[in-house]
């Protein structure tokens, strides 16, 4: 099965809906179900995150395009909340027959506040997250106010969302009125999350008290300091993400993930299939994230290789002068070591070592110990420098062996 399957299922319109199926490396400890913003899509930003960061903990995670949104069929303008909300269901019914039903239910914006509606038909689910959603439906009708006299006059009008024309009608605002949003918060019966940035431009902070004072414990807020409504900012939705893959966790009968990664040794990599680079690095026990800066094509969601290969040398460099201070009884302070890397020509390399020619890759070291050393303790700092084993592997000779593993069949 490859990771970031795309699937389809059918919606509660009849209208075959698009998803993508974010899987761990390894093993599979539970299923997430989340849905995006209004008029959003699954691939938005925060949305991606936090699937992606699920993933990484062992959590398989839908998410998908309501209907006639993103790549799902259908007609947007016969949507209202309720389908929504039954989409939802649609989803979770998806992956119980599938594989099995979700245990968590995640929810951005409107999309939060259709999680809570659709919890109470979802019983599997263990643990409830809203990000920055609504404490009433109706909350929704901002995006179009304009427009709402003339919906309710000809009983539909054209507004615009996020830059694109959809058709809303009457039956639209009908729907999101007679919702009570806050009763079903209050019946929940399941561990709620509530993520909401204070400086929230859509949807205020009240909507978080709201919810968070409808819900019985255990409930817990977070508040995004500083983030916008769509977490646009990577590093505010890189929080959100590891927020909520930290509390999930509690909630689930977690092992270690993805431990069908069966190498032993050595380190493990493999495409997240999002975006264009970005990989799952595996070293033991171990996880990280690949990618490559936005300006070469990738999503800059992690270091680059060439930033791991700068990481290896500054670690060792600090290791190795670490070992040879205690076994000295040298009193060095911290040390920090900065490793830039680049791709040079030989002959504009003042300070390389003769007999290189052509483009050659040049790694600078800079190490700082904190506290005052003579000169003969600075010269052996940068003596025993080179002697980490990394600096000693770039610097010589590497025999580097590739073998094709059997492919698989499928």
């Amino acid at each position: 099965m490859a990771l970031g399957q795309r699937v389809t299922f059918t919606g509660s319109l009849g209208d075959e809906l698009a998803a993508r199926l974010d899987l761990p490396a390894g093993e599979i400890h539970a299923f997430a179900l989340i849905a995006h913003c209004f008029s959003c899509s699954k691939e938005q930003l925060a949305t991606a995150r936090i699937s992606t960061e699920l993933a990484k903990r062992g959590i398989a995670v839908l998410r998908f395009d309501f209907t006639g949104l993103g790549s799902s069929q259908g007609e947007f303008a016969n949507t209202d909340f309720s389908s929504n909300v039954q989409d939802l269901v649609k989803a979770a019914d998806y992956l119980r027959q599938t594989y099995e039903a979700p245990k968590i239910l995640i929810g951005h914006s409107l999309g939060g506040a259709a999680v809570l509606a659709a919890a109470g038909e979802i019983p599997e689910a263990r643990a409830i997250v809203t990000v920055g959603a609504p404490a009433s439906t109706e909350h929704v009708v901002k995006n179009f106010e304009a427009e709402v006299d003339k919906i309710e006059a000809d009983g539909q009008a054209t507004v615009n969302l996020v830059g694109r024309p959809f058709l809303i009608r009457k039956e639209f605002l009908d729907d999101v009125r007679g919702q009570d949003l806050l009763d079903k918060v209050a019946h929940l019966k399941r561990p709620l999350l509530v993520l909401h940035s204070p400086t929230d431009e859509v949807v205020g902070i009240d909507n978080a008290r709201q919810i968070y004072e409808a819900a019985k414990h255990p409930k817990g807020f977070i508040a995004l300091d500083g983030a916008n409504h769509l977490l646009t900012n990577r590093g505010d939705a890189a929080f959100a993400s590891e927020i909520i893959a930290a509390w999930v966790a509690r909630y689930l009968d977690l092992g270690p993930a993805a431990e069908n990664i069966t190498h032993e040794t050595g380190v493990t990599v493999m495409e997240s299939g999002e975006g264009r680079f970005q990989q799952y690095v595996h070293a033991g026990p171990h996880r990280l994230i690949a990618d490559e800066p936005t300006s070469v094509g990738g999503t800059d969601t992690g270091p680059s290789p060439y930033d791991f290969v700068s990481m290896g040398l500054a670690a060792c460099t600090s290791m190795t002068l670490r070992i040879y201070a205690e076994k000295r009884k040298m009193p060095l302070g911290r040390i920090t070591v900065r490793v830039t890397h680049g791709k040079i020509h030989a002959e504009d390399c003042a300070d390389c070592a003769e007999g290189f020619v052509g483009k050659i890759d040049r790694f600078e070291r800079h190490i700082s110990v904190e506290g005052e050393y003579d000169e003969a303790t600075q010269a052996k700092i940068l003596e025993i420098a080179d002697k980490c084993p990394v600096h000693r592997t770039l610097d010589g000779r590497t025999a580097i062996v590739t073998k094709l593993d059997e492919l698989d069949a499928e």
